[in-house]
């Protein structure tokens, strides 16, 4: 099982993620920030990813750095599970509709990090959630999972809609990406031989 624990503190964050990539989707988020924690049950149910995830972060002042922070971790514990990349398809998308709303998402395993984030919400706050902390979400992951995400609202008009569609997306995404390709063997999928 490809399984990871992986705890980050800092004088604004205290944050512990556990996951295992060959899981069930089942989730246990406790990170402080209701909306956030909604997102990331929908990476774990729909990614087929185990998920644990318990913050303390400094919601007295607001929820960026506890966003951030768990983004920058989850990647952490991503990229510690994953190993050597060895077999897996490394590519991975999905495209995810809700009612009005669609999202594409693209994700390479390239062990080089890059983030196109081309998202236009129709509000800036989802009940009390600043929708602009999800590019910092996503910032922190792929900095630290060392991934290439590209992701595109193409439509919405409710913005729980959107963001939804992006997560779900996401983790669809990383679902393929981590998957076994039984015709790759235990080959590393890339023509350098090293990812």
């Amino acid at each position: 099982m490809r399984t990871a624990q992986v705890s980050r503190n800092t004088l604004e964050t205290q944050i512990t993620v556990s996951l295992n990539l060959d899981g069930t989707g089942v989730s246990k988020l406790a990170t402080g920030v209701p909306f956030l924690d909604h997102m990331l049950d929908q990476i774990a149910r729909h990614g087929l990813i185990d998920l644990d995830i318990a913050a303390q972060g400094d919601l007295h002042i607001d929820a960026h750095h506890t966003v951030e922070d768990t983004g920058i971790t989850f990647g952490q514990a991503f990229a510690r599970a994953l190993g050597d990349k060895k077999g897996i398809r490394r590519y991975g998308h999905a495209y995810v509709p809700l009612d009005e709303a669609l999202s594409r998402v693209v994700v390479d395993l390239s062990g080089r990090p890059g983030l196109e984030y081309h998202v236009d919400y129709t509000r800036a706050r989802i009940g009390e959630f600043d929708v602009d902390l999800f590019l910092e979400f996503f910032r922190g992951f792929v900095n630290h999972a060392g991934v290439t995400l590209h992701i595109d609202n193409l439509r919405g008009i409710n913005a729980h809609h959107q963001a939804e569609t992006i997560f779900k997306a996401f983790g669809r995404a990383l679902r393929m990406a981590v998957e076994a390709d039984p015709r790759m063997g235990d080959v590393l999928p890339s023509t350098k031989g090293a990812l």
